[in-house]
């Protein structure tokens, strides 16, 4: 058995889970509502405020796909009860970031502003306090957008690896090289 797909999920109080025919599974919640279709072959089943997640067979496509719906089951439910956050920094000298409402405006060393127009999904905030590094932190219910937006903003500018300026999750390591070493005559 999968690790991951046989540990069942629990699902917290005001959580809605309703999983109609050809395993199309919507999840209700205090922050949204999200809605996938899963892979029909897997066995979703709702009991007593657990759901659980079985494969038909031992097939390796049934293997593989296991595990997969059960996590995203579990960031569906996540998302719709608690939410996810995440946060990225700005690094270089200059930089700044600003928003204004999902309108982000980031100065990241270009002739030129960059504009970013966040879906309605994600809820963006940003703080520019004086001797820390500009901060932007995004917060959704649906994990799968927030990530892809994260992944959006930080393409603008990745982090380089001789003095690490661009836009980094936070608490991200990054590997840095040694630069050029003057000649010795």
């Amino acid at each position: 058995m999968s690790r991951v797909g046989k540990s069942a999920i629990n699902v917290p109080g005001g959580v809605t889970v309703d999983v109609s025919k050809g395993n199309f599974v919507t999840v209700k919640g205090t922050k949204g509502t999200l809605s996938s279709q899963m892979d029909a072959d897997m066995k979703i089943s709702l009991e007593d405020g657990v759901l659980s997640v079985e494969r038909p067979t031992d097939q390796k496509r049934h293997r593989e796909i296991h595990g997969l719906t059960r996590a995203l089951l579990n960031n569906m439910v996540t998302g719709v009860s608690t939410g996810y956050t995440k946060t990225l920094e700005l690094i270089g000298v200059g930089y700044r970031v600003a928003n204004t409402d999902n309108l982000l405006e980031m100065t990241i060393g270009f002739a030129h502003p960059v504009y970013f127009v966040l879906p309605d999904e994600v809820k963006v905030t940003t703080k520019m306090e004086k001797g820390e590094n500009p901060t932007i932190i995004l917060e959704s219910y649906d994990n799968q957008l927030l990530g892809q937006v994260c992944a959006k903003i930080r393409a603008y500018r990745k982090p380089e690896p001789y003095k690490g300026k661009g836009i980094k999750f936070a608490g991200e390591i990054l590997r840095r090289k040694a630069g050029k070493t003057a000649s010795k005559k």
